[in-house]
């Protein structure tokens, strides 16, 4: 077994210390069409790189939206419920719907990164706005004329960028 190891060795040593005799030149027919050949696997593989990175950011955006708009509505349906019911705790749920909503805002806002389209960067940043202004307008003690216009561009934000990302995915 030991000569058999030494004899495996000494053929890997011999093998890979022989040397060529000649002179190194590149074929002048094959050459153009190498280099296009590796020019284009560049490029197709910065492509799938783009797109890779696109797919990566539409998704860390639209979940950051998914995820954290539920708690958000939860907690102003909670209030709205509350408020509808007139029960004596509706004013305590304000206080909840308001950070959730800001959360939110946050959350998607923080999300945004440049490989997003314009078009789904300026939906997601409409539901962050919005969402920010319904906290504000819940802030103020509103009537019911301004609370329901800051759901209606709070729903309209939230239609809009489900929509995008959907498309988007």
């Amino acid at each position: 077994m030991v000569a058999g190891v030494s004899a495996g060795l000494a053929m890997v040593v011999v093998g890979c210390t022989s040397i060529t005799n000649g002179n190194a030149t590149a074929d002048g027919v094959e050459a153009p069409d190498y280099r296009a050949s590796v020019a284009s696997s560049v490029a197709v593989s910065e492509s799938e790189h783009q797109v890779a990175v696109t797919k990566a950011a539409v998704h860390s955006s639209c979940d950051a939206l998914s995820s954290s708009t539920v708690a958000a509505i939860d907690a102003v349906n909670d209030y709205v419920n509350a408020f509808n019911a007139d029960a004596p705790d509706a004013p305590a749920k304000i206080g909840p719907a308001v950070d959730a909503l800001n959360r939110s805002a946050d959350q998607v806002a923080g999300s945004l990164s440049g490989p997003l389209s314009p078009d789904l960067t300026k939906v997601l940043n409409a539901w962050a706005d919005s969402a920010r202004q319904l906290a504000t307008v819940l802030s103020g003690n509103p009537g019911p004329d301004e609370f329901n216009d800051a759901i209606g561009r709070l729903n309209d934000s939230k239609t809009a960028a489900g929509a995008a990302c959907a498309a988007a995915y």
